[in-house]
């Protein structure tokens, strides 16, 4: 495995948490705010807004929706995820839609949780189970106890970051095709973790998916470019973090992102394949970071923002 080289500085002494440029330890705290306005609308539609959900691992201190449209709560088919539902209509033109999170969050380690971890071998549409990945996956883990599967999913964590790398070139990236990933070599996020996810469960590993914000640890306050996603595995009567794609864009982490999940993140969604009522015309959502607005059955597509603020810590009583 390449060789760790995590030399931490100081990003906020008073704050009393440590980073490179790229991860903060420990805890961060820090407000993040989603914004879209509504388009030009030829009739009313239907809007899916993902919401974030507090957990063990982040904390929200305020959460607030801000919008002129009436607006209700509901979740995915499996409950994994809170969706904002609006109905907004031609005289709703330029309105804005705003969250406001402000959230504490830890690092995240192999913890225990909830739940039966069987249900994350299911095959996906972009992630199947088929005799290629199954070969491939013994294959990488030939060495290993086959009751190991710590040591296993680090095996296939290692054979995926051997097999890719990071890239946005040509077409069929940013989709988590895990086939397209096996075959390119290349992508972004979605295709690493997918691939990873893939090859886990093809020799029966549980695993999964989770999408949200990388809050930059190199600054206080800015834009946030877009998403970033992440996988767990399921070993040992726990959930193991990864993060591949990350690891291949920073080589001195990659011990690092086997087992860790920095604190300078959150997470918005989980899951591929999610299914929600009312339904959209175009069918479970492949991975829902959103907006997704659909009128007369067609996608319209949706200006959204995301800023952040990076807040002190709490003080000590």
């Amino acid at each position: 495995m390449r060789t760790l080289l995590l030399t931490l500085t100081t990003l906020f002494a008073a704050g009393g948490f440590a980073a490179n440029n790229t991860i903060v330890r420990g805890t961060d705290r820090f407000e993040l705010v989603y914004q879209l306005t509504v388009p030009e609308l030829s009739a009313s539609g239907r809007l899916w807004i993902p919401l974030a959900k507090p957990d063990a691992h982040q904390k929200f201190e305020v959460l607030t929706i801000q919008s002129p449209i009436a607006w209700h709560r509901t979740q995915d088919a499996e409950g994994r995820n809170d969706i904002l539902v609006l109905e907004p209509g031609p005289a709703d033109q330029g309105e804005r839609i705003t969250l406001r999170y402000q959230v504490t969050r830890k690092e995240k380690r192999a913890h225990r949780e909830a739940g039966d971890p069987k249900m994350h071998l299911r095959t996906e549409r972009l992630v199947p189970l088929n005799a290629r990945f199954i070969t491939i996956a013994r294959a990488a883990t030939a060495k290993m106890k086959a009751n190991d599967d710590h040591a296993r999913a680090q095996a296939l964590y290692q054979h995926v970051l051997d097999h890719m790398r990071y890239s946005k070139a040509g077409k069929g990236w940013g989709r988590g095709d895990a086939l397209y990933a096996c075959d390119a070599r290349t992508g972004n996020c979605t295709d690493f973790h997918a691939y990873f996810i893939a090859l886990c469960r093809a020799i029966n590993i549980p695993a999964r998916f989770a999408i949200g914000f990388t809050i930059p640890a190199d600054k206080n306050a800015g834009a946030i470019g877009g998403y970033h996603c992440w996988a767990e595995f399921h070993a040992s009567g726990k959930w193991v973090p990864v993060d591949i794609s990350e690891a291949d864009k920073h080589p001195e982490l990659a011990d690092y992102y086997f087992g860790h999940h920095p604190a300078n993140r959150l997470e918005l969604s989980r899951g591929r394949d999610i299914t929600i009522k009312p339904a959209p015309k175009a069918g479970p959502f492949n991975y829902f970071f959103g907006p997704h607005l659909e009128v007369n059955g067609k996608e319209v597509p949706v200006k959204a923002t995301f800023e952040f603020k990076r807040l002190p810590a709490h003080s000590k009583q």
